[in-house]
């Protein structure tokens, strides 16, 4: 008996590194998969049929159940026609882990409107895209009486919580992803359906160039690096084990997990009036003296 048994996954960015591992992981603990890539280059151009197609052969090669889909999740209607795909082909999705990105790096003053619009496009337009479709199929089986344990499981990273710099469009797009969960989570929770957010590490197109020399393979055996470690907490947030749990944002990377404790109020003053401009001065050195600083994105995950 799989983990995923009986269950029906979307997995969106699925033809290669983190996405590919996901679905083929869903496919060994029992789920039924659709595997959805563009199949464009790491900054969003072009599309190939291929790598999804790929994937989806080796899960059926290995006695699974999988079908491709290439349509972009940040296209409306492509959306839709991704979550229709899963329903008609399986009879029902459970699933949707929005994973797939696109990267356009570039220093703020060299960044133009297009490279800013396209990540924010893909990645966190494409998660609410692929998530409309899929709410509205499961608040319609809500409303017609039948049980919904459904998960939603959204890819953000740390550079969205710490910021990295050359990366304003995806770490915005990133923050944004967090903060959509949770407002998602809120949401949802009445027809069955619970949302939380996970900050992978691993190696794949998008982090190899960015991080050479952190992505590389470790020489103890333990490929810390390797973006299958990253599937298994996906897997069981996607199973009906995480019922329940929501509005959360988890890391995975090599052999650890943890919970994100996000945003929590500091250091404080307040006082019964308005303040003055010149008051503030030695009153938020205090404060900031007393809060923790902030962290880097290398800091959080060293």
């Amino acid at each position: 008996m799989g983990t995923l048994d009986g269950r029906v996954a979307i997995i969106t960015g699925a033809g290669r590194g983190l996405g590919r591992e996901h679905a083929l992981l869903f496919a060994s603990e029992g789920a039924k998969v659709v595997v959805n890539d563009l199949g464009g280059d790491p900054h969003g151009e072009g599309a190939d049929r291929a790598p999804a197609q790929q994937v989806a052969d080796e899960i059926v090669a290995m006695g699974g159940e999988a079908v491709a889909n290439v349509d972009s999740v940040s296209d409306w209607e492509g959306a839709k026609r991704l979550v229709d795909l899963a329903v008609e082909t399986f009879g029902d999705l459970h699933v949707l882990v929005n994973n797939a990105g696109i990267l356009r790096d570039r220093v703020i003053v060299n960044m133009t409107l297009d490279d800013w619009d396209a990540v924010i496009r893909v990645h966190l337009g494409g998660t609410f895209c692929v998530t409309h479709w899929a709410a509205t199929w499961w608040r319609t089986k809500a409303k017609a009486g039948e049980a919904v344990d459904a998960r939603v499981i959204n890819t953000s990273s740390a550079a969205g919580l710490y910021g990295n710099p050359g990366q304003a469009n995806y770490t915005a797009a990133k923050a944004g992803i967090v903060g959509f969960t949770l407002t998602a989570a809120a949401e949802l929770a009445r027809y069955g359906v619970t949302v939380n957010a996970v900050l992978p590490g691993g190696r794949t197109r998008m982090t190899e160039s960015l991080f050479p020399d952190q992505m590389a393979a470790d020489g103890d055996g333990f490929d810390r690096m390797d973006p299958a470690n990253v599937a298994p907490l996906v897997v069981w947030l996607g199973s009906e084990q995480s019922a329940g749990i929501t509005g959360r944002v988890f890391e995975a990377m090599g052999g650890r997990v943890a919970v994100e404790e996000g945003w929590r109020p500091g250091p404080r003053a307040e006082r019964d009036r308005r303040w003055e401009p010149a008051e503030l001065g030695p009153v938020m050195r205090e404060l900031l003296e007393q809060a923790s600083a902030p962290l880097t994105m290398l800091d959080a995950s060293g």
